[in-house]
């Protein structure tokens, strides 16, 4: 199969079109992230080790469903591409597994099976529309920098979709009133939550289905030839064994569990450690959406001046020691009063920091495995994005499982009481609990930073592969 000649700009048309996309995945993983563990246990009840467990199992039980759904993409072949007909056939029943999963049964039914079943579905679909999105990237163009500028509108709109949500539930949904004085421990707004956030999954991957439309609705190159299971496997084992992709695909592992445990205890954190008010929590969103866009606006200049394994090294170290300097302050006393204005923007300021870094190394990342691409062909002649891509989201939940997994244990170790009111937990379960978790992200760190600086493409690199494919491609011609 020859590749396409896709090198050069794109239209900003094409690139917001893809970046859209990207909404779904945002407002999923937001909602996982923040608020999945604290309703399952702090409003509905259960034992948060028994919530991250039931996350756990849905999430290996579901990861194995995206490398299939990446080869089967791949392999897709009709008249609107490889990619167009799953982002068009997904979106609905999305939204529909979305609602359920935030409407738990009000009878005190099995809430533990409805969790796995609801998260197993909602995961599985998102694969469906983000496995064909993403894999998109490496296909629209086979340019080192502008897969890095669509790559960076995916997180621009991935992280627009969550914060939205994320703003919407804070303010609108889950609001303190005369039963819950707390807004996220109000039970009556998750079901407009999931209602909200259904109709933006929806919606926002039909629309970027149709920007792409006429660029890539037409028949591949070659129809696929008839596979078995056993070759299938075959295929999708050879494309992930790669030496690049295994090192970028374990530094991701790392850097996405300790990700995802942040984000995942974030709330807690916020609520207990540093005792946001319902205005912190307004404002939070706003804070978080200035360093997103901080971080799309400084990724390609790193890239063009220091190649993207360099930017992902660098900006993860900076990450990681604007993000816990705060904790080691408070605990050597030397941190504003907890709560107090002065506490929290001095907080926004180090999380903004610290958040511009952290978005910068996902989105070096995901673009270094664009260039992967064109590793893999050269030795296999297949063009696998799809397999790579839903390599990614394979680990992304995997280490999105352990994520919510160490948090779960973290929180019951540390001695968190349920329903815990902020300001009237005992100090000795803060310090635990954040002592914990600071050494567990310097550690993933350190370990995430290490497979970084062994990924061997280079923009040089690439640049040769692509005259090696050219060169191939011209000789099959003539």
């Amino acid at each position: 199969m020859t590749p396409p000649a896709n090198a050069g700009r794109l239209p900003l048309g094409l690139k917001l079109a893809n970046g859209i996309g990207s909404i779904a995945y945002g407002v999923k993983d937001n909602g996982f992230s923040t608020f999945l563990l604290i309703f399952y246990n702090q409003v509905i009840g259960l034992e948060a080790s028994l919530v991250s467990l039931a996350l756990m199992v849905a999430l290996l039980i579901d990861a194995i469903a995206d490398p299939i759904i990446g080869h089967l993409s791949d392999r897709t072949y009709t008249r609107w591409g490889r990619r167009l007909p799953w982002l068009y056939l997904a979106p609905i029943p999305l939204a529909l597994s979305w609602l359920l999963l935030w409407s738990p049964p009000a009878d005190g039914g099995p809430v533990l099976l409805y969790l796995i079943v609801s998260a197993i579905l909602v995961r599985t679909l998102v694969s469906c529309c983000e496995v064909p999105s993403q894999s998109l990237v490496p296909e629209l163009t086979m340019d080192y920098d502008e897969r890095t500028a669509i790559t960076r509108y995916r997180f621009l709109f991935g992280w627009a979709g969550g914060l939205a949500m994320f703003f919407l539930a804070n303010t609108v949904f889950l609001r303190a009133d005369a039963t819950h004085k707390i807004g996220q421990l109000n039970p009556d707004g998750y079901s407009s939550y999931g209602l909200a956030g259904a109709v933006l999954m929806m919606v926002a991957v039909l629309l970027s289905a149709l920007g792409q439309h006429r660029r890539v609705a037409h028949y591949p190159p070659q129809r696929p030839a008839r596979t078995t299971i056993y070759r299938a496997l075959a295929e999708i084992a050879e494309s992930l064994r790669h030496p690049a992709a295994i090192i970028l695909l374990s530094a991701a592992a790392i850097a996405i569990t300790s990700t995802q445990m942040t984000f995942t205890i974030s709330n807690f954190l916020y609520l207990y450690v540093w005792q946001f008010s319902e205005a912190s929590f307004a404002w939070l969103p706003w804070m978080l959406m200035g360093s997103v866009i901080t971080a799309f606006l400084a990724v390609t200049p790193l890239h063009r001046r220091f190649e993207k394994r360099e930017t992902a090294i660098a900006t993860g170290v900076i990450s990681v020691i604007f993000w816990i300097t705060p904790f080691a302050l408070r605990l050597a006393g030397l941190w504003p009063e907890v709560g107090s204005a002065n506490s929290t923007l001095l907080l926004f300021a180090f999380v903004f920091i610290s958040n511009v870094n952290a978005v910068i190394v996902m989105v070096s990342g995901q673009s270094m495995l664009a260039d992967v691409v064109e590793a893999s062909f050269v030795e296999t002649r297949r063009r696998t994005e799809g397999i790579f891509v839903a390599g990614w989201i394979f680990v992304q939940k995997i280490a999105t499982a352990f994520g919510i997994g160490i948090t779960g244990l973290l929180v019951d170790w540390a001695g968190m009481p349920k329903k815990a009111v902020p300001g009237q937990v005992a100090p000795i379960v803060i310090d635990r609990l954040t002592i914990a978790y600071c050494v567990l992200v310097i550690v993933a760190a350190v370990f995430s930073t290490w497979f970084f600086s062994r990924f061997p493409i280079s923009r040089a690199d690439h640049a040769e592969r692509l005259r090696q494919i050219a060169a191939a491609s011209s000789q099959s011609v003539d």
